[in-house]
Formats: structure tokens, sequence, C-alpha cells
């Protein structure tokens, strides 16, 4: 009996230990690569979208960003919203997304380093950086650093635990077998990435159990490569519920990291081969080995599977068919050669693609309308997109307009200029009031709070007003009408009278004891968004109609 309570003490301690180790790792490169995302702050969607010309500045893009957010899954999710958003296109995605798999091999070298020791004084100086300094910029190094400390803490506990490993029968006949059979080590690194989400706390453990020598190299490297597969479950899992362009990228990544395995799989005796080489000729120490290992594996397969960007591309076109409806971000009509040489040409094509961000509030009013009534998490996303997009053309047309005042332009041209310069700040105002109201329906939802019927058909007939007289306020704006314009002023008054007459109809739901004072904030809440969102349409009419707004 001593000897079976030792045992199971044994297990205990080993189960606890490496447990307790993976979620220490997992938090602090999870800590680390927020950190490192929060200094890089809106940039990294920038670079992202500044550099990715073709698909070869596109893995040099991904392999940067990757080392600065320690994720490739990080990255892979980053591109998949870009993708969806319309920012990327999906052969540009794929070359980040090969990029994304050299940058993950990084933290694979800096586990090899080995400063395991050095730990928890690390930790400590991570620690001290971020409680005793006010300034952002060293609170952030704190949390870096913290990170950091905390990976190879981490890597010591999960270590330490997988020793006892080594005297397990089990265990060593299932690295026997992984060794003999390759598709085996490929299945147990799949299931285990796909289990933790992390293809770096994988081969973290793998170059554990290979400094201890509890696997061989032959049984390793097919881990190594099911690691690689596993990894692609966090891009389809973002990419669920997203655009059709979003969900190609993410099989783009499943597809690209299946093939280089099945390639690897096929020349894993030339391979181990090759590492057993490099390994003597530098010298490396078994994570090293393993680091260079898996460093290689993902460059070659890069360079392999490169010149067939165009057919991935084209494949999972076939695979994933549908119409792509993206969002897209950036401006389609604003050309800066029209500012010099027409200036009217311009204001016609800034006026065209304010007529787009007038199209997109729309939408996201009637998404916006969508999640209300059927509280589906898809549509508050679409909606936060295209909100996204129009602060983006906001600020993209802004910035042409403020150009072209620069130029001489004819009194009737210096109007139309004042007009859609005005258009565009109430368009980016009606973007601000829809996202509030989602805000409020994400706030009706967390905390569970119920709309009576009556206060739902309110509510309905209020927000088909709504969207209706922005509609008809960018079809003012787009021909010109001025009988449309005094239609959108007569609607605007109408939402006026409704907005009163449903607070008063609130206020006796109250006091009858039909609705919680919480769900009357919501409504009123909601209420005076959409009245707010009124205004702003008679004002982009008015402007036609020449009155002072």
């Amino acid at each position: 009996m001593g000897l079976n309570e030792l045992v199971e003490i044994n297990w205990t301690e080993m189960i606890f230990q490496f447990i307790g180790g993976l979620g220490i790792f997992l938090f602090s490169i999870n800590f680390m690569g927020n950190a490192l995302q929060k200094a890089a702050g809106d940039r990294l969607r920038d670079i992202l979208d500044r550099f990715t010309t073709n698909p070869f500045m596109g893995v040099l893009v991904g392999v940067v960003v990757t080392i600065l957010i320690q994720s490739s899954s990080g990255t892979t999710v980053i591109v998949v919203g870009l993708v969806s958003a319309g920012f990327m296109k999906l052969r540009q995605a794929i070359g980040v997304i090969m990029g994304a798999n050299i940058g993950t091999t990084v933290t694979a070298f800096i586990i090899g380093i080995d400063v395991g020791a050095y730990a928890l004084p690390i930790m400590g100086v991570g620690a001290f950086l971020l409680f005793f300094f006010k300034k952002d910029k060293i609170k952030n190094l704190g949390e870096v650093v913290f990170g950091f400390g905390g990976l190879f803490l981490g890597l010591e506990l999960m270590s330490g635990g997988m020793k006892p490993l080594r005297e397990l029968p089990a265990f060593i006949d299932l690295t026997l077998s992984m060794s003999e059979n390759s598709l085996l080590g490929v299945v147990v690194g799949t299931v285990f990435t796909l289990i933790v989400q992390s293809s770096s706390a994988t081969v973290g453990i793998l170059q554990g159990l290979y400094a201890e020598q509890l696997v061989d190299l032959r049984a390793a490297l097919p881990i190594l490569f099911g690691d690689n597969i596993g990894t692609t479950i966090t891009a389809v899992l973002a990419s669920l519920g997203a655009s059709v362009a979003a969900r190609r990228a993410a099989a783009t990544h499943v597809l690209f990291n299946v093939i280089g395995s099945i390639v690897f799989l096929i020349f894993l005796v030339p391979f181990t081969a090759y590492v057993s080489w490099l390994s003597s000729v530098l010298g490396l120490e078994p994570k090293m080995q393993i680091a260079f290992a898996h460093g290689s594996f993902n460059v070659a397969n890069t360079i392999i599977q490169f010149p067939l960007i165009g057919v991935w591309a084209y494949v999972v076109t076939k695979l994933i068919p549908g119409e792509d409806v993206s969002i897209e971000f950036k401006p389609k009509h604003l050309d800066p050669s029209f500012i010099s040489q027409s200036p009217s040409i311009a204001i016609g094509q800034a006026k065209e693609e304010i007529l787009r961000m007038g199209e997109y509030a729309v939408r996201g009013l009637n998404e916006t309308y969508t999640y209300l009534k059927t509280s589906e998490k898809k549509h508050s996303e679409t909606a936060y997109q295209l909100e996204d997009a129009i602060n983006n053309l906001d600020r993209g047309i802004t910035d042409y307009l403020v150009k072209i005042s620069a130029e001489p332009i004819s009194a009737i041209e210096s109007e139309r200029h004042v007009i859609l310069m005005e258009t565009v700040r109430d368009i980016e105002r009606i973007g601000d009031h829809f996202e509030n109201i989602i805000e409020l329906i994400d706030y009706r939802e967390a905390n569970r709070v119920v709309l009576t019927e009556g206060a739902l058909a309110d509510l309905d007939e209020m927000f088909s007003l709504t969207i209706d007289t922005v509609s008809r306020s960018l079809e003012a704006l787009n021909h010109h009408d001025a009988e449309i314009a005094r239609e959108v002023a007569e609607k605007e008054d109408l939402i006026d009278k409704m907005e009163r007459k449903f607070r008063k109809k609130h206020i006796q739901r109250l006091n009858d004891g039909q609705c919680s004072a919480q769900a009357g904030i919501v409504f009123v809440d909601i209420v005076s968004n959409l009245e707010r969102i009124g205004d702003h349409a008679v004002n982009i009419a008015e402007s036609i109609l020449g009155r002072n707004v």
C-alpha cells in the first residue's frame, strides 16, 4: 500500500506540475504577445496593409509581425480580419500566412537559449517595471519582460513534470511506436496543438521531451509537423461566421501546413539526416536541434510552396464557393492626380466616395437593427466593421477635400466643397450613433434586460423610419434633388415627434410596472440615438436646400 501511495503522489505531482507549467507558459506567451501588440498599436494593421503589396512582401511582413506578437495564430487571425474587411486580397494573405509560419519558429529559438535558471529574477525585473513606474512605455516593457520570464518558468515546470515519464512503460511504448510510425507522431502533435491552441507551447514541450531523451529525433520530427497542422485551428475558428474571403484565407493556412507535412513525411529520412548533420556541425544542444528543425521545416515549406500561391488561391476559391461580400476600408475613387489637374472632377470623386460611405452607414444601421431583433453576434461584428470602415473613409475623404481647398476653385465648386465637408462629418456621426446602439444591445444581452413587446414594436417603427430617412437623404445628395430633401426634413420631423411620443409611452410602462428601470435606460438611449441619426440625415438634406445648419 505504501508503494501504491507513493506512485499516486508522484502521479499527482507530475500532472499538477505539468498542467501548472503549461498554464504559466500559455499565460506568459499571451501576456507578452499582448504587450508587444499594445506597443505596436494600430501600426500592426497599417504595416500589414501598407507593405503587403505582393506575396513576397507579404511573407516578410508575416515574419516580422509574428516575431513582434509572438503568435502565428495571432498574425493569421489579424490577416483573416483584414481579408474579411477588404483590406487585403487573398493572394497577399497567403504570403503573410507563409511568413507567419516562419516567424513563429523564433519562439523555439528563444526557448533553445534555455535561460530557465534565470526565469524568476527575469519575472521579478518585469514586475518591478510594471508596478513601480507610471510611464506606459516602461510598464509595457515590464509586461514583455514578465511574460518572457514566465515563459521559461512554465517550461521548467513542464520539463520537471515530464521527467518521471521515462519510468513509465506505456510512454516508452508510445515513443517507440511514434519512431516506427511517423503518422502517429503527426496525429499526436496535431491533437495536442488543437487542445492547447498554441504551437509554441507544443514545440516547447517537444523540446523538453527531446532534451530529457524521452523521444528520439525520428519520433520528434513528425510531432513537429503535427504541431504546424494543429495551429491552424485558431484561424479556422476566427473565420467561422466571417466573410467568404476570410474562410478562404483560413483554408489556405490549413492547406499550406497539411501539404508541407505530407512532403516532409515523404522525405523524413533525408530530413532527419539533415537535422543530425546540422546538429553535429553547429554543436547544437537538444532544444536548439528542435528549434533548427522547426525553422528549417517552415522556411523550406515556404520556398517550396511560394510559387504555388496562385494555385492555392484558385483551389480554395473552388473549395469555398460563393461571392465574396467584403467591406472595403480603402477609398476607391480618390485619385490624387485630379486635385491639381481638375479640382472639379476631384470634387465629383469625393462625392462618389461619400455616397459609398453613406451606403456603409445604411448597411450598419440595418445590421444594428437585425442585431436588436435576433441577438446574433455576427450582425454586431459586421456593424462594428462597417463603423470602422466609415471612420477610415472619413479620414481619407477629409484629407482629400482639404487638399482640394488649397486649389483655385469656382464659387459653385466651393459651395459643393462645403456641402461635402459637412456631409462627411454627418455620416461619420451616424456611424458613431449606431455603434452606441450596438453597445446598448450588448448591455441588454449581458445583463439579460427584457424589453416589452410594446417597446420592441416602438423601436421597430422608429428604426424603419430612421433607416429610410438616411437612405433618402443620400438619394437627395446624389441627385441634388430639393424635392427629396424636403421629404427628408418632413420625415425627420416625424422622428422627433416619434421620440417624444415613445418617451411618454415608456414612462407609462414604467408607472404600470411593465418594464424595469434597466430596460427603460436601454430603450430611451436607443430612441435618443435614432433621433440624433435623424438630425444628421436632415443636415445632409438641408445642406442641399442651402439652409444654414
